[in-house]
């Protein structure tokens, strides 16, 4: 009997160190999935049609063993979806969760597995409102798991890889797909249907993935997570605000729609700098004397919106995005509405984030 208890607790004392060894001493990164092409399934292994958002998280994680060599792997279903579908409401849950998990000691990071449609935009509002400097990195594919050569897993690989350095600690939400890493202030989703899509196209890549490890060649300067104002613990709507997009020739209905339709905010999308016409000049204008704070964007997809260039923005009390894109501009928007109508604050928001 007492070398029974021996063996036993022999064992149990090699299991334990044999635990440690294998992983405990590891970072722990959780892996939230939401849906997208990463979770999709095909109709064969060569066919470009698909359903997104079918795959669990388990099956993710299961299609890339190798990132348990790389840390401690919880996986969690947040929502199945394809990111088309992504809405306000679930970027507050998954910001929610994300707060959450960060705040716990013994978590490193965290990847959200997400479509492409929408990556840029999730990517944008959690750089806005995770109250961590913990990495949130964000990892989708182009092809479904289905096919042949899916990208999924390595991505899924290298995201891991980076939320479990501590060389990504600070550096804000992240995406890193093809071997890229991508600040979430200026990814953008370029081409429809090629693996490397998502450019940096303002001020290039954060770094590179070599040997599963990341390397980093520049910081991004704007604010972000820690640094950031906006906070969306207690908030269960954001404000509404519309992107109206221009184009010779249109006229003023849809910016007079959005007015009556009772939105909080505008993102005008004009053409070159960020110019409306005459006919859409005028509708802005009036919707600002109507008390709805009006961003110039632009449908231009590089370079600076600029403030007093061609449209005279105090004279107008417009801001200008300079360089966020329409749907980014839409989120900072709606997020500076929870504080602020005012043009100048705004435009202040625009410059700083």
């Amino acid at each position: 009997m007492i070398m029974n208890k021996r063996f036993l607790f022999s064992c149990l004392l090699i299991g334990s160190i044999a635990a440690n060894l294998c992983g405990q001493d590891k970072p722990r990164v959780y892996i939230l999935a939401t849906g997208g092409t990463i979770a999709g399934i095909g109709a064969s292994e060569t066919s470009s049609g698909y359903i997104a958002g079918v795959v669990s998280v388990d099956k993710i994680i299961q299609s890339a063993p190798e990132i348990l060599q790389l840390a401690q792997i919880k996986g969690e279903q947040v929502v199945n979806i394809p990111s088309q579908d992504m809405s306000e409401a679930d970027w507050l849950i998954i910001a929610k969760r994300v707060n959450q998990l960060l705040s716990q000691a013994d978590v490193t990071g965290i990847v959200i597995t997400h479509g492409t449609d929408t990556m840029e935009e999730t990517a944008f509002f959690l750089n806005l409102v995770v109250k961590s400097d913990k990495p949130v990195v964000l990892a989708g594919a182009m092809r479904p798991s289905t096919e042949i050569s899916a990208d999924g897993p390595m991505n899924v690989y290298e995201a891991v890889a980076v939320a479990a350095s501590p060389l990504s600690i600070g550096k804000g939400v992240m995406i890193v797909m093809d071997d890229k890493i991508l600040s979430a202030d200026d990814a953008m989703k370029t081409m429809t249907t090629a693996l490397e899509t998502f450019k940096c196209p303002n001020f290039g890549f954060l770094g590179y993935l070599w040997d599963s490890k990341p390397i980093f060649t520049r910081n991004s300067l704007v604010k972000h997570t820690i640094h950031s104002e906006f906070d969306v613990a207690d908030v269960d709507i954001l404000p509404k605000v519309a992107i109206v997009y221009g184009y010779a020739g249109i006229d003023s209905l849809f910016v007079a729609t959005a007015v009556r339709k009772g939105v909080n905010g505008i993102v005008y999308a004009g053409v070159g700098n960020g110019n409306p016409n005459t006919a859409n000049l005028n509708a802005l204008a009036d919707a600002v004397k109507h008390g709805i704070p009006v961003v110039r964007s632009a449908r231009t997809p590089f370079g600076p919106t600029t403030q007093h260039d061609e449209v005279d923005d105090d004279k107008y009390r417009f801001s200008a995005s300079w360089f966020k894109t329409p749907e980014k501009s839409r989120i900072l928007l709606m997020l500076a509405l929870m504080k602020t109508k005012d043009y100048k604050e705004i435009q202040r928001m625009f410059v700083e984030y």
